[in-house]
């Protein structure tokens, strides 16, 4: 079995490298120590069209393998942390949820703005009485006519801060 990344895969790990060092690496200290969201690198982020790798062009995103979507995070975490949890966070449990099971209208009205980066997914796992475990979690989603009334609480829902309309739960 042959590892070696492709030529483009290379490609995206040196740009995304570079970009790293360039933009995340040197705020990267400023923003472990305080509360302030690093959304200037997150523009230029979705502007590399790095936020939609792994999803298909007709959703704004770039038609890439998820091995460059590890790249890009991977490179994004070596320089700053919390840049690549962000990535992360949108990329795989805000985004994925949406193209995995969505309806179409679904993808279109949410996937394609996250995709582009127009707007930010975030993730609610954490509950005051469950912290991260999700098999005690105690919020409900109930059917109530057409539509799910949830019930219960949240906290430290990443990304919340810059999110969009979109946030799991």
């Amino acid at each position: 079995m042959d590892f070696k990344l492709t030529e483009e895969q290379e490609l995206i790990r040196a740009s995304v490298r570079e970009f790293a060092l360039k933009f995340c690496e040197p705020i990267a200290e400023e923003i472990d120590n305080t509360p302030r969201f690093p959304d200037e690198n997150l523009k230029k982020i979705a502007e590399q069209e790095w936020l939609g790798i792994p999803y298909p062009t007709e959703y704004g995103g770039a038609g890439g393998d998820f091995l460059s979507y590890i790249l890009v995070v991977e490179e994004l975490s070596r320089a700053c942390a919390t840049t690549g949890f962000i990535v992360e966070c949108h990329t795989s449990l805000a985004c994925f949820p949406l193209f995995k099971f969505g309806t179409e209208e679904q993808k279109q009205k949410w996937l394609v703005p996250l995709c582009k980066g127009e707007m930010v997914g975030a993730f609610a796992l954490t509950e005051p009485g469950a912290g991260t475990d999700a098999g005690a979690a105690s919020t409900t989603a109930d059917l109530q006519g057409d539509e799910y009334v949830l019930n219960g609480s949240k906290m430290f829902i990443s990304n919340a801060p810059i999110a969009g309309m979109i946030i799991v739960f």
